[in-house]
């Protein structure tokens, strides 16, 4: 049952609060047009919106009482044809946020509803422009933290994973009419090259849900990204290499040891890789209780770690330190940086790749094999696989468990035709099949699902 019946007409700010050049308030329903009316003065004296034309701009200033509140552009997008398949009102204001407020208000005056968060895209998909999988993805391209992710969450808006589970859902179809068809009238029985033309079928479906859920791994990691924390002794260069990372000065640079006194975290993009890296305070005998506070915060970051790079400096020797906390560390994976290859070495690098697989010369003063230091990381996350953005590539956690669930009854289902169980069993086994698939497509939905979903939107999307 849906709580808003979609006759009602909703209106929202449709761009980031604060200051900018443009600023958007959106309107959509059937009385979109007859609100615009009534606020919308045409400077050009070009007639009231209800009288233009679909995908037209208009300038002109928005009125309440005599008094003008914005110069604004005004476009008018009818339905069928618009993001929410109604008619739909954009008006583009200075990008002030009283401005954007007092032309909002005005609007709900004049009998629009205030949005709720990601109304404006379920109205898309309750009016059957996109299914729900499409709709998920709007806020997946919101979200979008490297251009790699941008691009999968815009494949699977263009309908990609919808295209593949569509479909998956037309072979079960065709099969399961086969099925029926022999249960309901046995004497016309399945013939030999049919029997063993569905259990192909049924095995492509198994290896192509399989292939979705092995790269949904990699997908999460190009949505949300890897925690990566750089650790080491004092004074071996932590700051030097986040700052050469991040291609700024972020971290304050000294000779003198513990200048960090803290963890300093930023996000960076890495071969296409959503990374954000934590430069943390040497791990050493603490001197006083802000230092021991920041060794232990050091700690849990590198506990938590998804990859760890521990850098040793490389102009001097090895120190019982050094050793202790790369020994901490085998467990965890590590990449390691032997620092400042721009200086004579001393250290004794054998030791290091004695203890770990991964081990770089690098110098991060004078930003030297960084590019080594990156190719480093997204071959850990990449495993070696040429990853194409424009595959079938499902970050979403609600799909992955579908999809997980959909190919254990599809397993089950191959299991039940190889040992010649019955057609019944069978037929039950495609249709919970399908019932998954629906669920994905939004075929078949709750009002707590659309609400769980379109409550993390924003309330002009």
């Amino acid at each position: 049952m849906i709580k808003n019946d979609l006759t009602d007409t909703i209106a929202a700010i449709a761009t980031a609060l604060g200051f900018g050049g443009i600023g958007i308030v959106r309107i959509s329903g059937k009385e979109a047009l007859n609100i615009a009316d009534k606020i919308f003065v045409s400077v050009d004296k070009n007639g009231k919106p209800s009288n233009f034309k679909t995908y037209t701009t208009h300038y002109g200033i928005i009125v309440n009482k005599g008094s003008i509140i914005d110069e604004v552009i005004l476009t008018v997008m009818l339905g069928p044809k618009s993001y929410t398949k109604e008619d739909i009102v954009e008006i583009n204001c200075h990008g002030g946020i009283v401005a954007l407020t007092d032309v909002l208000n005005l609007v709900l005056e004049n009998g629009a509803r205030l949005a709720e968060p990601g109304e404006f895209t379920k109205r898309a998909f309750l009016n059957g422009r996109i299914d729900l999988a499409q709709a998920e993805a709007v806020l997946d391209i919101i979200r979008a933290k490297t251009d790699s992710a941008l691009k999968v969450s815009v494949n699977q808006l263009k309908g990609s994973l919808s295209g593949q589970i569509n479909k998956y859902r037309t072979f079960l179809l065709d099969i399961l009419a086969q099925l029926e068809a022999n249960i309901d009238f046995p004497e016309e029985e399945i013939s030999q090259g049919d029997y063993q033309a569905i259990i192909i079928k049924i095995r492509e479906i198994n290896n192509g849900l399989l292939d979705l859920i092995n790269n949904s791994k990699l997908a999460r990691v190009l949505r949300e990204g890897i925690h990566v924390v750089i650790c080491g002794c004092p004074n071996v260069g932590k700051s030097s290499l986040l700052n050469a990372l991040l291609k700024e000065e972020r971290s304050i640079v000294t000779s003198v040891a513990g200048t960090t006194r803290d963890t300093i975290e930023e996000m960076i993009d890495i071969k296409g890789i959503p990374v954000k890296v934590v430069d943390t305070a040497g791990i050493l005998k603490p001197r006083d209780s802000i230092e021991k506070k920041a060794v232990l915060r050091s700690r849990k970051q590198i506990d938590s770690a998804d990859l760890v790079i521990m850098l040793f400096d490389g102009s001097k020797k090895l120190t019982p330190e050094d050793l202790e906390l790369a020994l901490k560390l085998r467990k965890k994976p590590v990449i390691a940086l032997v620092n400042k290859m721009d200086l004579r070495q001393n250290i004794q690098r054998e030791r290091i790749e004695k203890i770990f697989k991964h081990v770089i010369d690098i110098s991060a003063k004078k930003i030297k094999n960084i590019n080594l230091l990156e190719e480093a990381i997204a071959d850990l996350v990449y495993a070696g696989r040429l990853i194409r953005t424009e595959s079938i590539m499902i970050s979403n956690l609600r799909h992955i468990k579908i999809l997980q669930k959909a190919q254990k009854d599809v397993a089950e289902i191959i299991k039940s035709l190889d040992n010649e169980l019955s057609l019944e069993l069978v037929a039950q086994g495609i249709k919970e099949v399908l019932e998954y698939l629906d669920d994905i497509l939004g075929k078949r939905f709750s009002e707590d699902l659309l609400d769980k979903i379109f409550s993390e939107f924003c309330i002009g999307k």
